[in-house]
């Protein structure tokens, strides 16, 4: 018997004009709240933004089994696009108006398998430098009880963006 899962986004469109116009922490807040259109991505996988601080933010989901890999888990690629999410949007939190920025690296250590049985999982993401042009975050996969589930390092780097 077959399974299947419905799912729907909006337009990414007024999310990508409004990057660079404001500060990136203000851009975050205003996804969170719901001004802005959340990225595709977040319905795809089933994240959402819980918390926004300069130089912090977190992200959480409840895995699925349409998230599961053939042995039985929740594929690594899951795990690695929440923490990038967590890491990216923790630099993106300190950036200025006009400041763009991208991943150059993503580095993930699994450490617990997660299951539908892990229930709601948190990645915490935080900048641990940020010159001028590149910046370092840190994520981290947490369950419940605060355990480890993963953790990532990430390399971004900074650019101008074109005024607006």
């Amino acid at each position: 018997m077959g399974r299947t899962r419905t799912y729907e986004w909006e337009d990414p469109a007024p999310l990508a004009a409004s990057i660079g116009r404001s500060s990136g922490l203000d851009l975050l807040r205003d996804l969170q709240a719901g001004r802005l259109p959340a990225a595709p991505v977040s319905s795809t996988v089933g994240f959402t933004l819980d918390e926004v601080e300069k130089g912090h933010v977190v992200f959480s989901m409840t895995p699925g089994e349409e998230h599961y890999n053939p042995i039985g888990s929740v594929h690594g690629g899951i795990f690695a696009t929440l923490l990038d999410s967590a890491a990216g949007c923790a630099v993106h939190s300190t950036l200025p108006p006009e400041t763009g920025y991208t991943s150059l690296d993503l580095n993930v250590k699994f450490l617990r398998k997660i299951t539908v049985d892990t229930g709601r999982v948190r990645a915490v993401g935080t900048v641990v430098h940020s010159g001028r042009q590149t910046a370092l975050a840190q994520a981290q996969l947490l369950d419940a009880a605060d355990r480890v589930l993963a953790h990532a390092t990430s390399t971004c780097l900074l650019f101008p963006l074109p005024a607006s």
